[in-house]
């Protein structure tokens, strides 16, 4: 990590707004993901991709998850591991996180985020253009 300055300002990024990195160890082997209780603060109010920012035409965001998280060379997290991630602890429970979308939903207008209410978790849907307060994005940086 310390040889690689894109991913070691990708990490100071997580830690500078709110995502509590910490490094777990998944299926592709050793990764840091945004482990902050609740979806980090400054990262909410946003929409999920360019696209949809860009045909938002009345009250746009600030930006878009997908294109804060690439711009800083990070990904969001994918359903499976949203859910695994529930598995180490309780994420979630007052916000709500989008996850990585599948393309053929995506090209219909729509994006998922993820949730723990009640005890479960739930992966949800909305169009990719909608934006809450409660809403924001964890982020994935690949190690290996």
């Amino acid at each position: 990590l310390r040889k690689d300055e894109a991913k070691l300002r990708a990490l100071e990024w997580m830690e500078e707004s709110g995502g509590e990195p910490d490094v777990i160890l998944c299926e592709g082997g050793l990764a840091i993901w945004d482990c902050a209780k609740e979806s980090p603060a400054g990262r909410r109010s946003l929409c999920y991709d360019e696209t949809a920012l860009a045909q938002r035409k009345k009250n746009p965001p600030q930006g878009s998850a997908v294109g804060q998280a690439e711009a800083v060379g990070l990904r969001l997290l994918t359903e499976a591991e949203y859910y695994h991630l529930q598995t180490l602890g309780e994420f979630d429970a007052k916000t709500q996180s989008w996850i990585a979308t599948p393309a053929e939903l995506r090209a219909k207008g729509g994006a998922l985020f993820c949730e723990k209410r009640y005890g479960r978790t739930f992966t949800c849907h909305n169009g990719a253009d909608s934006y809450y307060g409660v809403r924001g994005y964890r982020c994935a940086l690949e190690l290996a």
